[in-house]
């Protein structure tokens, strides 16, 4: 919108002060307003008016910035806003608003005393931009002047944090403190002032004015060399605006700050590649691969041919357990022997600890009581409508239970979390040994071991990582989803956690994870299967119409909102489809030749760019199964053999028929 002198460049309504320092909010201490970015006399200025007071943006009046030093921001008593806290409801700095010297607009008093609230501040004025903590109501964004005083708090009661800032980054640099990771430091698109504020950051060891002149000639790849300590999606933004696009911003950050910056570059992706996916292999190309002394032979051609076509349901009793690492892909037939021999002996043991505990121990051990009721609790409704799991007395809840508490023996800092069972519950289901599924199952375990640690590092990594990949792949996309609160992908959270295994039947879960498990073509397949999966939807969710009250709900598993359709796919998802599109996605990616390190780091594609930590990872380890240096071999007179009852066969050798198994 444009008038005599100035031009409204961006403008979102639904933008609230909070004038109460109560955690509630009453009606009366809530006022409503507009906020606008205009462009008006060679400068831009942030206005923010009070909904009586806004009327029609063409009848605004804006002014420059008051250069006589009045401003009331300045003022010696301290503002009770601390930056630095984390309140469950944010509340606006007390300071006064700066007075304003523009002339009154239409569609309200100048006495209103609303609006006194109103404000307008030049772009040239702010220092930093302190964005609030993900999950904490209503996003809100405080901008600190240069004079070192803040501004009312503006709540964004209908979303668009994301969209104001990307506008801001059209005229300012918006860099992410090192210190903390949700303030954004201010810097003009000006050389010199830039190298200044390079000098005073200390980012560089060498002269900050050279650094500067290549990052505006090259901001791409300067960027990248001197900034090369990237080690997070959500670590802020600097890059300046080229021919017209806007640099994408991070999203909300994680609640640890890590230091250094992330650079966010618009990366233009080529053409998305037609993929066609291969037959499962059958019982005759497996045998194929077998050789002298029963080694499996060319087995990266085989883990391609598994990647591309999935197994045989006749298979995958057998092949699962090389997959999950319980067998050798390099062993021989009785190698593999006497390996089960020993490792059957192992699980005993580690069972005979908690069965022989007594009822009145048990009593005494908090600890080994909370894991029983919680397994009890999970295991009878794990799968029941699964025909290997339905009734009463059926003995697969049994194996399902013994397992896991022996899990809690075999990983005692771990012990059992809930989800667990909807992972055991296919290995059972396939391998129906109670030993191979045990050793199948902590196979699987140390590949997502890290999911169900409570610190919740590792969920929160690969959402950053997922929500690093679609901005990529589709900002639009991102956008909206910002603009509905689900920026943060929250809804994908059990996606990842139990690797869809809620999302698809039950069938199309076995064929989902085998393929997953042989770690091609790169480390994180499961996050490009996101990727799909929203990808597949995405005109559903942009183009449906619906208003914010009818796409968000509550989630009674995540304390957040994430998106109703989403929840709806619930078993109506293709795995073919969804593979096909994934591949489809991981080729386009390797094929852009400007993929920026951090995204080649989730693709598997570069080494990290910064050193682990000393600390344990709280990332999950490598898809592709690693397997520690293989143990000595019992010799015949010392392994065990024998095995109690409930470890043998628990269904008789038929055909799998997978169409009936229900979900």
């Amino acid at each position: 919108m444009e008038g005599a002198g100035y031009r409204v460049v961006f403008e979102k309504g639904g933008v609230y002060l909070h004038t109460s320092a109560k955690k509630h909010q009453d009606p009366d201490s809530l006022i409503a307003g507009v906020i606008r970015v205009v462009e008006k006399d060679n400068d831009v200025l942030l206005h923010w008016a009070p909904i009586e007071e806004a009327g029609d943006s063409s009848q605004i009046f804006f002014s420059k910035k008051d250069t006589s030093g009045g401003d009331s921001c300045t003022s010696e008593e301290e503002p009770t806003f601390d930056p630095g806290y984390e309140p469950d409801w944010a509340v606006i700095s007390t300071v006064q608003p700066r007075p304003r010297h523009s002339e009154p607009t239409r569609g309200a008093e100048p006495s209103s005393p609303r609006g006194s609230w109103a404000f307008s501040v030049s772009l040239g004025e702010l220092r930093s931009i302190r964005r609030s903590k993900p999950g904490l109501s209503w996003a809100y964004l405080v901008l600190v002047t240069q004079a070192g005083g803040s501004l009312p708090a503006l709540h964004f009661h209908r979303g668009g944090t994301r969209a104001l800032l990307r506008v801001l980054s059209r005229y300012l640099l918006l860099a992410s403190s090192p210190q903390d990771s949700r303030l954004y430091l201010v810097f003009p698109h000006d050389s010199s002032a830039l190298s200044s504020s390079f000098h005073h950051l200390q980012l560089f060891d060498q002269d900050s004015s050279n650094v500067v002149s290549r990052f505006l000639q090259d901001p791409y790849s300067t960027t990248f060399s001197s900034f090369s300590r990237v080690t997070n999606f959500f670590r802020g933004a600097l890059q300046p605006h080229l021919e017209g696009a806007s640099p994408d911003l991070p999203p909300a950050p994680d609640d640890e700050p890590e230091p250094g910056f992330e650079v966010i570059s618009c990366v233009e992706l080529g053409p998305r590649p037609a993929v066609e996916r291969a037959p499962p292999i059958t019982e005759e190309e497996w045998t194929g691969h077998v050789g002298p002394e029963g080694r499996l032979q060319r087995v990266p051609e085989l883990k391609a041919r598994i990647f591309s076509g999935g197994l045989s349901p006749s298979l995958r009793r057998e092949a699962w357990k090389f997959l999950l690492g319980y067998l050798s892909w390099e062993g021989s037939t009785e190698e593999h022997k006497a390996h089960v021999r020993k490792k059957t002996d192992e699980y005993f043991r580690m069972k005979l600890q908690w069965k022989s505990v007594s009822p009145e121990q048990e009593r005494r051990n908090s600890l080994l009581h909370g894991y029983r009721s919680l397994i009890e609790r999970d295991v009878s409704r794990t799968d029941r409508t699964n025909k290997f799991y339905e009734g009463p007395e059926n003995p697969g809840l049994g194996l399902l239970n013994d397992i896991l508490l022996t899990y809690c023996m075999y990983h005692f800092d771990l012990g059992y979390v809930q989800g667990m069972s909807d992972l055991l519950s296919p290995i059972l289901y396939v391998i129906q040994n109670e030993v191979d599924a045990f050793w199948c199952f902590c196979g699987f375990m140390e590949r997502v071991h890290g999911n169900f640690e409570e610190s919740q590092e590792t969920m929160k990594r690969q959402l950053g990582q997922l929500l690093l990949l679609l901005r990529v792949l589709d900002p639009p996309l991102c956008d909206f989803l910002d603009s509905q609160d689900s920026g943060s992908l929250c809804f994908c959270f059990r996606w990842l956690l139990i690797w869809f295994k809620r999302e698809f039947p039950f069938p199309d879960v076995l064929r989902l994870w085998e393929v997953l498990w042989t770690g091609l073509p790169g480390p994180n397949l499961h996050l490009l299967v996101a990727c799909a999966i929203l990808d597949m939807e995405r005109d559903t969710l942009m183009l449906s119409g619906f208003g914010s009250n009818e796409i968000l709900k509550v989630s009674p598993w995540l304390p957040r909102r994430h998106i109703r359709h989403i929840n709806e796919l619930t078993m109506k998802l293709s795995v073919e489809d969804v593979l096909t599109r994934a591949e489809a996605l991981y080729r386009q990616l390797t094929a852009c030749r400007e993929l920026p390190h951090n995204v080649q780091e989730v693709l598997g594609l570069a080494p990290p760019a910064e050193p682990q930590s000393p600390s344990p990872p709280a990332s999950p380890l490598p898809l592709s199964p690693t397997r520690a240096p293989p143990a000595p071999l019992p010799s015949a007179d010392t392994a065990t053999a024998t095995q109690p009852d409930s470890s043998l066969e628990i269904l008789p050798e038929e055909d799998d028929d997978e169409e009936g198994v229900d979900s």
